[in-house]
């Protein structure tokens, strides 16, 4: 055998060169087949998901389960257990320690064709691991809605209202509609301003709210904290009247007095009344801050201790490190400065849409505005393409003509007999009864032998009165050959 081998060393060599490059292309197709080579690769974390419905979910061809569009894992297998559609997926290893036990599954389609992957959220950091064999349950999961299915919860007169209100809008459209639009779009950015500047004053009369608020807290703190002091000023204000009370008659003594005391003080006020008139309205005001001061100083405090090594080593080194990020923002600030005119201008347009969107003619209860026809676009507008019904996927087609241009099509036209099926409408003496009685006459005198099929057909065609003999100039004038279904072509 070793003298065999030596004798045909070529040819050896060629023989094992081919069944390396068999293995080596052999392994590479089955590795791109989703073959799983043991010993070599792992085997797979399996996990399943429960879904109301699986269809198009083929296992064995390639679909994928997808965590942000990176492919984790395929589908293995479906199976039926109580109505319920159980999808199996095999997880690659390396991904097993990032899905939780409240990750949800989206089936969704890659392409028109309903080839179907699983969109997988692995769930929360706080949720626990999910384990081998584990299923997400139908709570977390959702099938593909088809576009039939929605567009089929609409009826057939809801269909033909909004196809009118599309036909409608389209025919306003058409001519100087866009440029109407245009004006209505421009006319937008009054709207826009005035929404701009309610949503600002909302805004501050909300953090004037929180200011307000956070104020009475710190004066109900500060009071809470002064409750003994209160209570002194209290006791002390009984002991100040009660000390009135004994001092009767120096009251009345005081009270007889007071006429010139008043005069000497009314001259007094009269000096210091400009004064007066700044310093009461100024001390009014500053009562609540004194009184909160006191409660306010002990709550700064409270934060400048803990805050400052915040500030010295957090704040301090991230302003030094924003600062060159900073200067570069200037040139987009100065690009967005450029842009703003053209936003501007875009909401005048879009202004100039809702009013004319929302005009009504002299108010008439009979003619609409475009704003009256919006309830009905939400609820009418999936059913633009609504094409389905009892009988097909095709939308019924009505074709009206008159009997001499269905006989012209059927005679210029080629194959217009097979797509058409004119043959009952030209034979029958109810609808078409001039061609229908020609093509009987002149299929009558061919089964007697005596017309040939080209002569029967042109006898067909000029005899479309029901007269044996037309001239010249009548024949010229009816309408185009009509065709003889039982006649051969030859």
């Amino acid at each position: 055998m070793a003298r065999a081998i030596k004798n045909h060393i070529s040819d050896f060599a060629a023989i094992l060169v081919l069944l390396v490059l068999s293995i080596a292309v052999a392994g590479y197709i089955l590795s791109h087949e989703r073959l799983r080579f043991p010993f070599i690769e792992s085997s797979p974390f399996t996990m399943n998901a429960e879904f109301s419905t699986a269809q198009a979910v083929t296992p064995g061809q390639g679909q994928t389960v997808r965590v942000s569009g990176v492919q984790v894992g395929e589908i293995s297998s479906v199976s039926l257990k109580n109505g319920i559609a159980i999808v199996q997926m095999e997880i690659d290893q390396k991904y097993k320690h990032m899905i939780h036990r409240d990750a949800y599954a989206l089936l969704r389609p890659r392409t028109g064709l309903k080839d179907m992957f699983i969109e997988l959220n692995p769930g929360s950091d706080n949720a626990p691991i999910a384990k081998p064999g584990y299923t997400i349950p139908v709570s977390n999961t959702l099938p593909d809605v088809n576009l039939d299915e929605v567009l089929s919860s609409l009826d057939s007169d809801t269909r033909a209202y909004l196809d009118q209100l599309v036909n409608g809008g389209g025919q306003g459209l058409k001519q100087n509609g866009g440029n109407q639009l245009a004006q209505v779009l421009e006319r937008f950015e009054p709207t826009h301003r005035d929404l701009a500047r309610l949503n600002g004053a909302v805004a501050q009369r909300g953090a004037n709210l929180r200011r307000l608020v956070n104020s009475l807290q710190r004066l109900n703190t500060a009071l809470e904290t002064k409750q003994s002091q209160i209570v002194s000023l209290v006791d002390s204000s009984s002991r100040v009247f009660r000390a009135f009370a004994n001092q009767n008659q120096n009251v009345s003594r005081a009270i007889g007095d007071l006429p010139s005391t008043l005069l000497q003080t009314q001259q007094t006020l009269a000096k210091v009344q400009t004064f007066a008139r700044q310093l009461g309205p100024t001390a009014t005001n500053l009562l609540p801050a004194a009184r909160a001061l006191p409660a306010a100083n002990a709550a700064l405090t409270a934060l400048a201790k803990p805050s400052t090594p915040i500030i010295r080593d957090q704040i301090r080194p991230f302003v030094v490190a924003a600062r060159p990020v900073v200067r570069n923002l200037r040139p987009a600030s100065v690009n967005l400065a450029k842009a703003t005119p053209n936003i501007s201008k875009t909401f005048v347009v879009l202004n100039h849409l809702v009013n004319m969107l929302g005009f009504n003619p002299n108010g008439a209860g009979d003619q609409h505005s475009y704003l009256w026809w919006l309830a009905w676009l939400d609820h009418n507008a999936r059913t633009v393409f609504s094409i389905q019904d009892a009988n097909g996927d095709y939308r019924p087609l009505f074709l009206q003509a008159s009997c001499a241009t269905f006989a012209q099509i059927a005679n210029s036209v080629a194959g217009s007999e097979t797509l058409l099926n004119l043959t009952p409408i030209l034979t029958n003496l109810n609808l078409c009864p001039k061609q229908a009685a020609a093509d009987i006459r002149a299929y009558h005198q061919y089964q007697a032998g005596t017309l040939s099929p080209k002569a029967a057909r042109g006898l067909a065609a000029s005899d479309t009165s029901g007269s044996k003999g037309t001239s010249t100039t009548a024949a010229a004038n009816t309408p185009a050959p009509t065709f003889l279904p039982q006649l051969p072509t030859k």
